[in-house]
């Protein structure tokens, strides 16, 4: 969410960036769902078109708390042309690709909604035009671009079949769910997209969102965005523990999950709560071979954005990955702040620097 003053909309210079990123959260978008229609059969080109598309949130199709901001979009954002923000390829070049340096852009498509359609065959047939649209609009149009396999996650017959289709083009590099799902995550009923992901050496990214059609919490629907907003951490926590304790690790120990704009300071609690939970309680979870956090740190890989702030927060974060081994941070854009205390190299090679020397400092 972004609220912004007059102020802030004054346009400054464009700073060129000289450390190169690797963006790992880049949101493209469509200026309309027609733009999917080339995409779509005949068969869900009418469908679209007569009964549009319908997602689980009841006689709505925004989210259930609609942001401030519309299309959740900075000010600055909204391209020239008129489209929406996101929809323009050289306008994105122009205003982040190229003076950001970015030498690697991940795509999370999220406008498709295609995980969120009560109809699960127009939500699988809607992933397929996403993905191709994708390809074509995107990724063969700008060679830094790597692209999401989006699914239709609670038909997963049909995410199957999407994840095989599109393995073997080597610009999609990951799977995309999202965390908010009909049932936990870690049931049976979702592990044969695990299973493809672990035989294609895909990681499935969560990025924060999605609908399941229950509220957002376990006591009902909460009374403002800002309730709304933060419970999508707890989303993430959700997921990490029902993909623990359910032994998804176990069956498959290849697996690689990446959790994207959920931040990761709950990370260091909530493992230091499962292990404890386990000490005791193991024998409901013969599976389990080794503590939860060890699965943890084993597969699960972390965005740098957001990133809490808290008061001396480096030390924070390097405490953190002493205690629980989170070393397994991808790295996305980090804030002015963070980037002058690792310098001007490639970010991920100077980062693992940096931290190696924090770690002996905080540690003596």
């Amino acid at each position: 969410m972004n609220i912004q003053s007059h102020s802030d909309l004054v346009p400054g210079p464009v700073r060129e960036a000289v450390q190169g990123i690797i963006d790992c959260d880049i949101h493209p978008s469509m200026k309309s769902m027609a733009d999917y229609l080339p995409f779509l059969s005949q068969r869900w080109q009418d469908h679209l078109r007569t009964y549009g598309a319908f997602t689980r949130e009841p006689l709505t199709d925004t989210l259930a708390y609609p942001r401030m901001a519309p299309e959740i979009s900075r000010a600055d954002a909204w391209p020239p042309d008129g489209g929406t923000p996101g929809s323009d390829l050289p306008f994105m070049q122009k205003q982040h690709l190229d003076p950001m340096n970015v030498e690697t852009g991940i795509l999370i498509a999220l406008r498709s909604r295609a995980p969120d359609q009560r109809n699960l065959q127009f939500g699988a047939a809607l992933a397929t035009a996403a993905n191709n649209w994708q390809k074509s609009e995107w990724l063969e149009k700008d060679h830094r671009l790597r692209g999401s396999i989006i699914i239709t996650h609670d038909y997963p017959e049909e995410a199957v079949k999407e994840i095989e289709r599109c393995a073997a083009d080597k610009s999609f590099v990951q799977i995309l769910m999202p965390p908010r799902s009909m049932e936990p995550l870690g049931r049976r009923r979702y592990w044969p997209i695990y299973e493809a992901a672990a035989k294609n050496s895909l990681p499935i990214a969560l990025h924060v969102g999605g609908t399941s059609g229950h509220p957002v919490t376990s006591s009902g629907w909460v009374s403002y965005y800002m309730e709304e907003h933060h419970s999508n951490v707890q989303a993430m926590e959700a997921f990490v523990t029902s993909i623990v304790l359910e032994g998804v690790f176990e069956a498959f120990p290849d697996l690689k999950i990446v959790l994207v704009e959920g931040g990761f300071a709950w990370v260091p609690s909530l493992c230091w709560r499962l292990d404890k939970h386990w000490q005791r309680l193991r024998s409901e979870v013969p599976h389990l071979k080794m503590a939860p956090s060890q699965y943890v740190k084993r597969n699960i890989w972390y965005t740098t954005q957001p990133l809490d702030e808290p008061e001396r927060a480096i030390e924070f974060y390097l405490r953190a990955t002493i205690r629980t081994g989170i070393s397994t941070i991808r790295v996305t854009r980090l804030n002015r702040g963070y980037r002058s205390k690792i310098g001007t190299r490639s970010c991920a090679s100077t980062l693992a620097r940096f931290m190696v020397w924090a770690r002996k400092c905080v540690t003596s």
